[in-house]
């Protein structure tokens, strides 16, 4: 439950009898879970609405997407050569500079030089 054990849930109950006492917490529970029901019907509605306003071409639009961590993982991580038996996969590097055309410089020879590219 929320990543609770039962030692911490034991906890809030006891906290919630003191701060509200036996007699009031029913009615603080259930006015608890009304007013979760609403927000989660106002996110509801807040998300319809926004794949609404955006149109057909959103329709695979998810909110949770725009997560960072979410966004990371489906743009970034999902490529099957990425991932490995459940674990990164390190790419080969590509190297930065091509390699030289007439081979290795000898020594003393002067590498070229291009005025232009400056």
């Amino acid at each position: 439950m929320f990543g609770l054990g039962w030692l911490e849930v034991g906890a809030l109950i006891i906290i919630a009898l003191l701060v509200f006492g036996p007699e009031k917490l029913p009615q603080a529970a259930a006015q608890a879970g009304k007013t979760l029901r609403n927000l989660r019907r106002m996110a509801n509605n807040a998300r319809d609405d926004l794949r609404a306003g955006l149109g057909p071409e959103f329709s695979d639009f998810d909110p949770a997407d725009l997560n960072p961590r979410n966004f990371v993982r489906k743009h970034l991580l999902e490529d099957d050569d990425v991932w490995k038996d459940g674990k990164p996969a390190v790419a080969e590097a590509e190297p930065i500079y091509p390699a030289p055309v007439g081979g290795e410089l000898g020594v003393g020879e002067v590498p070229p030089y291009d005025n232009e590219a400056t």
